[in-house]
This record gives C-alpha cells, sequence and structure tokens, in this order.
C-alpha cells in the first residue's frame, strides 16, 4: 500500500491534475445519470484505469503530452458512456448555441458521435503508443509508428469483440445501446476502419514532424 501512494507522489503535477480531471468527470458523468442500467459498463473501467494510472505511470513513464492526448480521448469517452454514446445530444447543444443542428448541416442520418471516438482513438492513442515503443523497445521513428499503426487496428478488432461478449453476458437486452450499434449490421467494421483512418493520420502527421526536426 506504501508504494502505491508513493507512486501518486512521483506523478508530475501535469499528469497528477490529468488524473484528478478524468475522476472528476467521472463524477459529473454520473450525476442525474440518464441510463444507469448501463452506466456500470461504460464507468468502471475508467474508475480502474485511474486507480492503476500510477502503477503504470511509475513502470511506464509518458511524457505530458502522451498522456494529455490519452486523458482526451478518455475524457471524450467519459461525455460518451454518460449517454451510451448512440444518445449524446450534441444537435441539442449545437441549437441551443447557433440555431442549427449538426446533423441538418452534415446530413447525418445517425448519431456520430460514436464514429467520433473511435476516430479520436486512432488519433490519439498513436503518439503514446510510438513513445512507449521508441522508450522501451529501442525502435526508430518509422518503426514504432508503424506499430501504433497496427496497435490501434488490433485494438480496435479486439475490443469489438470484447465489447460484444461482455453485453452478451451482462447486459444481452441492452446490447444495442452499449454497442451503439444503431440498427447498423456493419457498425463494428465501419467503428474500426474509422480508427483505422485516425491512426495513419496520426502516424503520417507524426512522422512528418520527426522528418522535419532531422533536417533541421
Amino acid at each position: 500500500m506504501t508504494s502505491y501512494f508513493n507512486a501518486w507522489h512521483r506523478l508530475s503535477g501535469r499528469q497528477l491534475a490529468a488524473l484528478l480531471i478524468l475522476a472528476f468527470a467521472v463524477v459529473l458523468a454520473n450525476i442525474r445519470q440518464p441510463y444507469p442500467e448501463i452506466a456500470p459498463l461504460q464507468h468502471v473501467p475508467t474508475v480502474l484505469l485511474i486507480l492503476a494510472a500510477p502503477i503504470l505511470l511509475a513502470r511506464w513513464p509518458l511524457s505530458n503530452k502522451a498522456v494529455g492526448a490519452l486523458l482526451l480521448f478518455w475524457l471524450l469517452h467519459t461525455l460518451g458512456g454518460r449517454y451510451t454514446y448512440s444518445n449524446v445530444p450534441y444537435d441539442e447543444w449545437a441549437q441551443l448555441l447557433t440555431g442549427h443542428t449538426i446533423s441538418g448541416a452534415f446530413g447525418l442520418a445517425r448519431n456520430g458521435y460514436d464514429r467520433l471516438v473511435h476516430l479520436t482513438f486512432g488519433l490519439l492513442w498513436v503518439l503514446p503508443f510510438a513513445e512507449a515503443m521508441r522508450r522501451y523497445s529501442r525502435m526508430g521513428w518509422r518503426a514504432s509508428l508503424w506499430t501504433a499503426f497496427l496497435f490501434v487496428g488490433a485494438v480496435s478488432a479486439l475490443y469489438e469483440i470484447f465489447e460484444w461478449l461482455l453485453t452478451v453476458i451482462l447486459a444481452p437486452g441492452m446490447a444495442d445501446d452499449y454497442n451503439g450499434q444503431q440498427g447498423d449490421a456493419w457498425d463494428a467494421q465501419k467503428d474500426m476502419a474509422t480508427a483505422i483512418v485516425g491512426a495513419a493520420i496520426a502516424a503520417r502527421w507524426l512522422g512528418r514532424r520527426a522528418s522535419d526536426a532531422q533536417l533541421r
């Protein structure tokens, strides 16, 4: 137990702030929770991550930029978890702010928040994973980015399988709500493709930045 508390003390100020921000977001997401039956499936993994993060960061340190990328992803997930992804009311928020809806502006026939989070999974996880590969596997920039790209594709596929199994076992009556399929039989494949596109964009951008830095 002492080593666990020491791990918290060893966190940098920014990393500690990131964990506290995420914990606060989880608390807010569960105030007057509109979908209490599904909320534990969405938020318990995030709480476990917060509790484990100090040990993980002590064992495998990451830069503040990498931790910031992960924080942004988990904040987006926490917001989606409050509304089961399929029901995030971004159209209502946009209507209040601008008088127009996002779905109307882009011709969306379904709630697209889950696609956004899958895209950001690809965009935001490439940096921390590639950084870990360079630091702990001594890979070069190109090899680490390629490995991070493959990591996103593999984890996306495994997550879709895990998500399906979890709902079948724990909440079969709410599978469509939890999985966010919205009646689309190809939803899982589209989610994976969206994440892979995000990873390709991130890997390309980070690769160009690394090349530019080497030329200077």
